[in-house]
């Protein structure tokens, strides 16, 4: 998704290649140690030659010029930032009353921007915040958030013990939500020690699985004789290529992070999501000027919007499209017409050529020969790999 803050941070590099000298913090600084030695030697009582006074004199005027310079390219880029702005925005966006006219809601402003600086890791950003600000995040509540990026740093680097010692921690928690982590995490590890040795020797991992992995048989009976199954397959050039080739994918070791963020944050009564990164996500990638252009087309139909400027139904025929990330994408609420099953993550509702929309399912049973799809809604007929998955 294209973002102005995105154009931003391309023109910041842009500018960055360009220019050939220092950052200005680092001119600043280079200047400030030569007058800081200058201003020792004198309090020192040190003879300064009038040499030095001419060098240093000559210093700070190119520290001044590399400085001009490097402002330059910053009010270069802030400049074309403005006319990216300009055209990704063409339509003017709605003025609303001041929201953050009383204590309560600057309050409830600062709390949401401090608990995104700690939900991000940035807790540097996050301390310095709450001494300049005038809210308070319990010492508790900024503990979990540390834990939390401890874990996933140990995870990111396939280390899946603090983890695991988390999971089995909260094992009745992760139960009541019917949680594969504590499996995934497992099945990770064996994974590893099944294609970490050459040539393959999968008696470590089988005897793994016989530990760690055999009482989630009964929850995951499917996935675990695959698991078990796939031994056949080694060495891992024969795994790829075989039914069994997602399970060498890293894929099913990189998920391992969300996920585990994602039942952290829920232990926590917490969502994973930042909500200001949601904000920019929609905001910034062209909701408010698409929904605003759609109540421009309300008006001009004499159909307006209600006084509490709810979405009305009516608007869903404007076909007003947004653009979101996948971590945005819920799950769509949908029943196949052809089979009458709800969709599932696994089993996504797929929009054809046509604009008829079926499962992923019944799309596959439909097929045809060389892969091509008849609508069974109306007489067209295209590849299945035309089809689209779609969201409500």
């Amino acid at each position: 998704m294209d973002l102005p803050l995105k154009e931003l941070a391309k023109l910041e590099k842009v500018a960055t290649v360009k220019g050939k000298g220092p950052s200005i913090s680092n001119a600043l600084d280079d200047l400030l140690q030569s007058l800081q030695r200058a201003k020792e030697q004198v309090q020192a009582g040190s003879d300064i030659s009038p040499e030095q006074f001419v060098t240093l004199a000559q210093e700070m005027e190119t520290k001044k010029k590399e400085i001009d310079e490097r402002q330059k390219e910053v009010y270069s880029a802030t400049s074309r930032f403005g006319k990216t702005l300009d055209k990704r925005f063409p339509t003017p966006l709605p003025s609303y009353s001041n929201l953050f006219d009383s204590e309560d809601s600057v309050a409830a402003l600062e709390r949401t921007i401090a608990l995104h600086f700690l939900g991000t890791g940035q807790f540097e950003a996050a301390e310095t915040f709450l001494e300049e600000s005038s809210i308070d995040i319990p010492q508790e509540t900024r503990d979990q958030f540390e834990e939390l990026h401890r874990i996933l740093k140990f995870v990111r680097s396939q280390d899946i013990g603090p983890a695991l010692t988390w999971a089995k921690k909260h094992r009745d928690f992760l139960t009541s939500r019917s949680s594969p982590l504590e499996f995934f995490l497992h099945r990770s590890q064996y994974i590893r020690l099944l294609l970490s040795t050459h040539p393959p020797d999968p008696i470590p991992a089988v005897h793994y699985a016989r530990t760690y992995l055999q009482p989630f048989f009964k929850d995951h009976e499917q996935e675990m004789l695959r698991l078990m199954a796939c031994v056949a397959f080694l060495p891992l050039a024969k795994l790829q290529v075989s039914s069994y080739a997602d399970l060498a994918s890293p894929k099913l070791h990189f998920d391992l992070e969300p996920l585990f963020a994602r039942e952290y944050c829920a232990s926590l009564g917490m969502s994973r999501q930042v909500p200001l990164r949601v904000v920019v996500d929609l905001g910034g990638g062209g909701a408010l000027a698409r929904i605003e252009k759609g109540r421009k087309v309300m008006r001009e139909r004499k159909s307006e919007w209600s006084q509490k400027d709810e979405l009305p139904v009516s608007a869903f025929f404007l076909s007003i499209e947004i653009p979101l990330p996948p971590e945005n994408r819920y799950h769509s609420i949908f029943a196949c017409p052809v089979s009458k099953e709800q969709a599932t993550d696994q089993n996504p509702p797929m929009m054809m050529v046509c604009g008829h929309v079926i499962s992923k399912d019944s799309l596959h049973k439909l097929s045809k020969a060389g892969g091509r799809v008849k609508c069974p809604y109306c007489p067209n007929e295209a590849p299945m790999s035309h089809a689209l998955r779609v969201y409500f």
